[in-house]
């Protein structure tokens, strides 16, 4: 999939977290990738993630699958939507939609969600944390908008939805196949199925809150400290009143936390890390087969191209000129020198080149085979079976 037809830099200054913009059919040649009935076969599988939304009078359901092939065939004529997850992580025509959007750094891109629906079928009017785009695949679907939202909004009880109770539209568009909507954070919006075999590719961008940088980051320096680093007071003076926390032990004991959590190599390191890692942890994406370094180096030159797992998330950190700290899936590598320009074509294309030099390295052969034998980068159509 390309675009064609988007400025991606007028994008970026002008809407990016700003405002809504719709696009009319920006691709070269727009395919709907997926079909109806294979959603529904991923929906059936017990390790993806999807959930099934009915409605009536008003009111939405919420059923979390996998579901069965019978629960479609009882759902009858009232509005329902199907939402499946990550469904870039199992069909790889799914995953080339993300391609166009790496003008958006890599560790913000969480995953490509895929809704159906039939006639009149929605989850209802609400807003996301993160901005999306929101591509109509196949048939149409209303959409509107309204206003910005924050915590103070209210919404409708619901003990698994997140619906607004006051949705006043401001604007609305019907959107055909390849058309294409960008939604800012915390807007107000609701989609509404236009005749039946509608189907909805939402790209989602991850925005962590202070809470879970705090918390996650604060877990992960805990799980590193000895329980003998503890507070010290030498030379301590007499207080007057016994009752008082003075000044000077505030200090010593804000001084503790700052020294841990004000590290911010150690915080880049963790972040990194952190970032990178895949979605579903639990699936394993390892090859029957694992490769030597000579195997690989072997394949390469034979002309063979490695691609990025679609699951694989790929990121790195700029330590100094001559040096780069690459994050793959979790897992981080030194890459010093001649290294750079391998960590640099990891992270900003799915599909790996390598020059006969690079591949005659020993440094790099090592690191690619590493990524090869874990699952984070495979050759063209190989199946990555997943458990």
């Amino acid at each position: 999939m390309q675009l064609n037809t988007f400025d991606t830099v007028s994008f970026l200054r002008d809407y990016w977290q700003q405002k809504p913009l719709l696009v009319r059919n920006p691709w070269r040649k727009w395919d709907n990738p997926l079909a109806p009935d294979e959603l529904a076969g991923l929906a059936c599988e017990g390790d993806v993630e999807s959930r099934l939304i009915t409605e009536t009078r008003k009111t939405w359901a919420l059923e979390h699958g996998p579901l069965t092939e019978q629960r479609f065939a009882t759902l009858g004529k009232k509005p329902w939507t199907l939402l499946v997850q990550a469904v870039d992580h199992f069909v790889p025509d799914v995953a080339a939609l993300l391609k166009p959007f790496r003008f958006i750094p890599n560790w913000r891109i969480d995953d490509v969600m895929v809704s159906y629906a039939v006639d009149g079928g929605g989850v209802g009017p609400h807003y996301d944390q993160y901005d999306v785009f929101l591509i109509q695949g196949l048939g149409q679907r209303l959409w509107q908008l309204g206003s910005a939202c924050d915590a103070q909004t209210p919404l409708l009880p619901h003990d698994s939805l997140r619906l607004l109770r006051d949705f006043i539209p401001t604007e609305e568009w019907v959107l055909n196949p390849g058309d294409m909507l960008y939604v800012p954070p915390r807007w107000a919006h609701n989609g509404v199925a236009v005749g039946d075999d509608c189907m909805t590719y939402s790209i989602g961008f991850r925005a962590p809150s202070s809470a879970e940088l705090v918390a996650d980051w604060s877990d992960d320096l805990c799980a590193a400290m000895s329980d003998d680093d503890r507070y010290t007071d030498p030379l301590l003076p007499l207080q007057s009143n016994p009752g008082e926390i003075s000044d000077a032990a505030l200090d010593r004991l804000h001084a503790m936390i700052l020294e841990k959590m004000g590290d911010r190599d150690a915080f880049a390191e963790w972040f990194g890390s952190t970032s990178s890692t895949r979605k579903y942890q639990d699936f394993d994406y390892t090859p029957n087969t694992p490769l030597t370094v000579e195997q690989l180096r072997e394949a390469l030159r034979q002309g063979a191209t490695l691609y990025h797992n679609p699951a694989s998330r790929f990121s790195f950190i700029r330590r100094a000129p001559t040096s780069i700290l690459l994050f793959v899936d979790g897992a981080s590598f030194e890459c010093p020198n001649e290294m750079i320009t391998v960590a640099e074509r990891l992270c900003a294309q799915s599909e790996i080149n390598m020059d006969q030099a690079l591949i005659a390295s020993d440094r790099a052969m090592a690191m690619l085979t590493q990524l090869y034998n874990t699952g984070s980068l495979t050759f063209a159509h190989e199946d990555s079976a997943h458990s």
